[in-house]
């Protein structure tokens, strides 16, 4: 008889891989799969990093680093937070972790007992939910709605709030929407004392306003943020965590028991990556946002309804109910048929049903020829 942590079998699959993982069956059979269902950069990392993470190879620097990262990249990521958000952090309240998904882990880790809560937005990225299971710890959705650009409502929030609030999670620009979290909302949240946990992670893909860190709001933060999605580095898995100061030593205990350290050569690329790129992830983001104006525009032609347009990351939440109450049978009959990846909105939330998100973060040529394959998948549907 199997018997799994109660926790464990809660979790829910991250359906957006499912739809990969069968699109990649579909293409080893030989068809032509257009991926518009996965957030990762279409680019290749710029030159200058990965001549980085080759030298570093190179001259032997494979070995085990601190704990809590490189003081040189720490040191770095402080100044592009002062630089970037006009912030003061102390390199000695970084940890640089294998990604951005072992700082989230951690980040709960150190603030959740067993059965406290943590706030997520529905929709949301779902591995929110998740991560806090995995401690633990209760996930409570608080919706939010395309017509309110995706925001939280704070009333809304603050009647959520119990007790056993531990965290609340923030992620802007947001995944799935591309929406960007408004000053209001942070100020309002700051207000709360509650420990906001920040991502970041999108943080540089922004066309339309700026960015916000929740530091320049609070202290009472943690912030997750990486390198994956800005400068197209996601199979170098480096991310970091920002935290109050008296949470740090736990974080290293954790750190070093865990996962020991990032990976070394990674650390010096993401060195390069905050120090010599700007020009490369300047072109990148002119790239994207071409594609972002005209994936709205093709969206809307063909009958998908967008409420709110995104501003950063590279997703458009679309709203397919013209289409369909079944977003999860609709993302996988298109890509049966249409051979199209898109990911249904219910991967984001109960709150996303009726939702589709499709990713910019693809040549334009793809895209313009996965919205013509979906478009005739429709008229003959």
């Amino acid at each position: 008889m199997t018997i799994l942590n109660r926790h464990a079998e809660q979790m829910t699959p991250f359906i957006v891989m499912e739809v990969l993982e069968r699109a990649t069956e579909l293409e080893k059979q030989g068809h032509n799969i257009i991926h518009l269902e996965v957030g990762e950069p279409d680019f290749d990392m710029p030159i200058c990093i990965a001549e980085a993470a080759s030298q570093a190879q190179s001259e032997g620097l494979t070995h085990y680093t601190h704990s809590l990262g490189s003081l040189e990249l720490r040191e770095a990521i402080a100044l592009f937070y002062l630089q970037e958000y006009g912030v003061k952090v102390s390199p000695d309240c970084i940890v640089v972790t294998s990604g951005s998904s072992p700082a989230i882990l951690m980040a709960l880790m150190a603030i959740c007992n067993a059965d406290d809560e943590v706030i997520i937005s529905n929709p949301g990225y779902p591995c929110y939910r998740n991560f806090a299971l995995a401690c633990r710890a209760t996930p409570v959705e608080v919706n939010v709605e395309a017509e309110d650009g995706f925001q939280y409502d704070i009333e809304k929030l603050k009647a959520a709030i119990t007790t056993k609030t531990k965290a609340i999670f923030v992620n802007s620009p947001m995944n799935p929407s591309g929406t960007l979290v408004e000053d209001k909302v942070f100020e309002a949240l700051a207000k709360l004392n509650i420990p906001i946990l920040s991502d970041e992670i999108y943080h540089g893909l922004v066309y339309e306003g700026r960015a916000r860190s929740i530091l320049e709001f609070t202290d009472n933060a943690f912030v997750v943020n990486g390198f994956s999605k800005r400068f197209a580095m996601t199979g170098l898995r480096l991310g970091y965590l920002i935290a109050p100061k008296a949470y740090m030593r736990t974080l290293q205990i954790l750190q070093q028991n865990l996962f020991i350290c990032a990976p070394s050569t990674a650390q010096a690329a993401g060195i390069a990556a905050l120090k010599k790129s700007k020009a490369d992830i300047d072109n990148m983001l002119q790239v994207y946002n071409e594609s972002r104006i005209y994936m709205i525009k093709r969206l809307r032609a063909i009958g998908f309804e967008i409420k709110t347009e995104p501003k950063g990351a590279f997703y458009v939440l679309a709203d397919a109910r013209k289409f369909t109450s079944d977003s999860y049978h609709f993302a996988f009959d298109v890509l049966e048929n249409a051979h199209v990846g898109i990911t249904p909105g219910v991967d984001f939330g109960s709150n996303g049903e009726g939702f589709i998100r499709f990713s910019y973060a693809n040549s334009l040529e793809n895209i313009v020829e996965g919205l013509n394959r979906i478009e005739k998948y429709l008229i003959s549907d």
